[in-house]
C-alpha cells in the first residue's frame, strides 16, 4: 500500500553546536535521521550523519582534464594542419603560447561542468519545484527531520521527547511529497 505523500516531524533549532548535539544524541540513540537542514555548511556535519566525502571533486578534474585536452589538441589541429603560419619565428607547434588558452578552457570546462553536476544532483534543474519543510531553514533555522509515515503514535512522541531534550526551539509535522 503506497501513500502519495510521506509526514515528516521535524525540530527547529536555532544554533548549529545545538544540531551538532542533537545529531551526536540521536546516533546514540538509534534514531534513523531522514535528513539535516541548515542555512549553511556546518563544520563536521557530515561525519556525525555517517555521510561520506562528496565525489564531485573527481568530477571538478575530469571536466579540467576535458577542457585541457580540447583547448590544447584543438589548438595544436589549428596551428599545424588547419592554419600553419609561421609568424614571429614562432614553429608551428610551440607548447608555451597554447598555456594561457590551455589554462582558461581548462578553468572554464571545469566551473560549467561543475555547476551542472551540481545543480543535477541536487535536483535544482529550471523547473523542478523541490518542497521546503520550514521557509526558516533557508535563513536562519536548523533542522532535523524524521519520516514518520507508518510509525506508531508512541514513536512519534519518543521522536517529541528527543526535540525537547535536545533544545528543539519548534517540533511540526508537514507531510511531504513522496
Amino acid at each position: 500500500m503506497s501513500k502519495e505523500n510521506k509526514d515528516v516531524l521535524y525540530g527547529l533549532y536555532n544554533d548549529e553546536e545545538e544540531l551538532l548535539a542533537a545529531v551526536d544524541q540521536a546516533r546514540a540513540d538509534h534514531l534513523e535521521i531522514m535528513d539535516v537542514y541548515t542555512p549553511f555548511p556546518v563544520h563536521g556535519l557530515d561525519p556525525k550523519l555517517g555521510l561520506a566525502e562528496s565525489r564531485l571533486h573527481i568530477a571538478g578534474f575530469v571536466y579540467g582534464a576535458i577542457g585541457t585536452l580540447t583547448a590544447f589538441l584543438f589548438m595544436t589541429w589549428v596551428f599545424t594542419r588547419d592554419w600553419p603560419i609561421i609568424f614571429g619565428g614562432k614553429p608551428y607547434f610551440s607548447a608555451p603560447a597554447f598555456i594561457p588558452i590551455t589554462f582558461e578552457l581548462t578553468v572554464l570546462f571545469a566551473a560549467v561542468g561543475m555547476v551542472i553536476s551540481f545543480y543535477t544532483v541536487c535536483g535544482m534543474a529550471p523547473g523542478v519545484n523541490n518542497p521546503t519543510l520550514d521557509d526558516r531553514i533557508t535563513d536562519d533555522k536548523f533542522c532535523i527531520a524524521f519520516d514518520v509515515t507508518d510509525t506508531e503514535e508512541s514513536f512519534q512522541d519518543k521522536l517529541k521527547g528527543f526535540f525537547s531534550q535536545t533544545g528543539a526551539a519548534e517540533v511540526n509535522t508537514k507531510p511531504l511529497p513522496a
